[in-house]
């Protein structure tokens, strides 16, 4: 994808974002809400049409919406869809039925965690299962490509770790991932590499532990001094350590390392590029 634009009157939802995905992994795109984080993945999914740029998905343009295409991607959206009376087995059964080559029915189920629930209603399913069936309809037709839009939002701990397992299980099956998402835990489970977008544009690309770069990723010290705390960024803390231990004459009070968190270094990511946004 390169330079993709979205535009609404004078506003850019999305501006001048490119990135590559590659085939296999799972890219996590991360931004706070209104960033044009779902912008940008609905239009990698075909469901809305871009102002410019260029866009490939399996070497397609998405926006062409070919049969060939819709076929060679799944899509898992933020919330259970409407699926009425049927069963978990009849609806996973019907949509299978509409792909060239799909996966077996009864391992999709299977795959989700619901095969004690394949012959209930969807209506009478739990909120976390009900999204599980939506799991699986964005798996039946044997993609190549999955778009998770926010797929655990609302999902208790435990369901959410449980959905997580299914993704690893994919990933093990080389299926390549493209997963939007708040949860900073869930970027570092099961991401391989990531982007940050704020107010529509791409501030930070790479693997999901070296966002942000080597400067925001370097170890703190910090330590009690005079009743007051203080801290040092160095990327050598046992000789620095050893430097303010012989300064002190003693071994420092409160002495910890700490090496910042994906969440501490998207934090600081946002507030940065929203303040230069703000004030230009």
């Amino acid at each position: 994808m390169e330079n993709l634009r979205k535009t609404y009157g004078k506003s850019d939802a999305v501006s001048e974002v490119s990135f590559d995905v590659q085939q296999g992994e799972t890219f996590v795109l991360l931004g706070p809400n209104g960033a044009g984080k779902s912008t940008t993945i609905e239009i990698l999914e075909g469901l809305r049409v871009r102002t410019s740029g260029d866009v490939r998905v399996l070497g397609h343009d998405p926006q062409q919406l070919s049969r060939d295409f819709k076929s060679r991607i799944g899509i898992v959206q933020q919330s259970a869809g409407d699926l009425g009376r049927l069963s978990v087995r009849d609806i996973v059964t019907h949509f299978a039925s509409l792909y060239p080559n799909p996966r077996s029915i009864d391992e999709v189920i299977a795959a989700v965690g619901l095969e004690g629930k394949a012959s209930e209603p969807v209506k009478k399913l739990s909120g976390g299962q009900a999204h599980r069936v939506d799991v699986a309809l964005g798996l039946i037709g044997n993609p190549e490509v999955l778009f998770l839009d926010e797929p655990t939002t609302g999902f208790d701990p435990e369901v959410r770790r449980a959905f997580w397992e299914v993704i690893r299980g994919l990933q093990n099956e080389g299926m390549t991932i493209m997963l939007t998402t708040h949860y900073l835990d869930e970027a570092e489970e099961l991401g391989h590499r990531g982007g940050v977008i704020v107010d529509g544009k791409l501030v930070a690309l790479g693997n999901i532990e070296e966002l942000g770069g080597k400067e925001s990723r370097t170890p703190v010290v910090t330590w009690t001094e005079n009743g007051e705390e203080q801290n040092h960024k160095t990327t050598s803390p046992a000789w620095f350590i050893g430097e303010l231990s012989q300064r002190l004459q003693a071994e420092p009070q409160n002495l910890q390392i700490r090496v910042p968190s994906l969440e501490t270094v998207y934090l600081e990511l946002v507030n940065q590029h929203r303040g230069a946004n703000h004030a230009d």
